[in-house]
């Protein structure tokens, strides 16, 4: 049986087609894995003439690489800082959330919503957190500790009032984002710190127990005790 010879068109597209099977494609870089190799061949390129800035051009060429890749430089550590930016602050773990001087709720509450009004909202949000830590202290809900911080309110708060856990975190990860990250703070986050003091008013907290330490002896007791002794809520 005699076949027609196949043509130099048809052997290229028979060709091509068997070359595209996905067997011969295995082995080929994806897209994201050429790009790399582009970027890491022109960041050789321009490392080999920053090397020698008066080899190539007259000594242009290599200085711009210079140039460039400082401003690489300057760029990636941008870009570090911000996304770093008021996170892991360790003032946030060792500054106290509440100093010495005697006040209440009611007053830090007072002074949130003048600083809100004033569109000052990282004063805001530091004042209605200090409304959440002493609001728990003056019902026992928390023993009083003028060098608690706010990450220790979060967790101890968290553990009394379980239902609220994650939003004492998210609360406190606002603070220290407005506070020591030095970000502006908006209406928004002072809103969810607002909504969150209101919902632990609400709550029904675990009963605060001395365990043995006498400042914590008796917390809790008075007019909302139930008949089994523990503090209602």
């Amino acid at each position: 049986m005699i076949t027609d010879p196949i043509g130099r068109d048809d052997a290229r597209e028979l060709a091509r087609r068997e070359l595209e099977k996905s067997i011969y494609q295995r082995d080929r870089p994806s897209w994201l894995e050429r790009q790399w190799d582009q970027f890491t061949d022109w960041l050789r390129d321009l490392f080999g003439r920053a090397s020698e800035p008066t080899a190539h051009g007259g000594g242009s060429g290599g200085w711009i690489s210079i140039v460039i890749i400082i401003a690489l430089l300057l760029a990636v550590i941008g870009l570090v800082v911000w996304l770093m930016r008021g996170r892991g602050n360790p003032r946030s773990r060792g500054e106290a959330l509440l100093d010495e001087r005697p006040s209440t709720a009611l007053d830090h509450r007072e002074a949130a919503e003048r600083h809100a009004a004033g569109g000052q909202w990282p004063e805001a949000i530091r004042e209605r957190l200090r409304a959440i830590a002493r609001d728990l202290e003056e019902r026992a809900v928390l023993a009083p500790r003028p060098g608690r911080t706010a990450d220790e309110l979060a967790a101890e708060a968290g553990a009394a009032v379980p239902q609220l856990a994650d939003d004492l975190r998210v609360g406190v990860e606002i603070f220290d984002e407005v506070w020591y990250g030095d970000r502006p703070g908006s209406m928004e986050a002072y809103a969810r710190l607002k909504q969150l003091d209101e919902r632990l008013q609400a709550a029904r907290p675990k009963p605060l127990r001395s365990d043995g330490d006498p400042a914590l002896a008796g917390a809790g007791t008075g007019p909302h005790d139930g008949e089994d002794g523990g503090p209602r809520w």
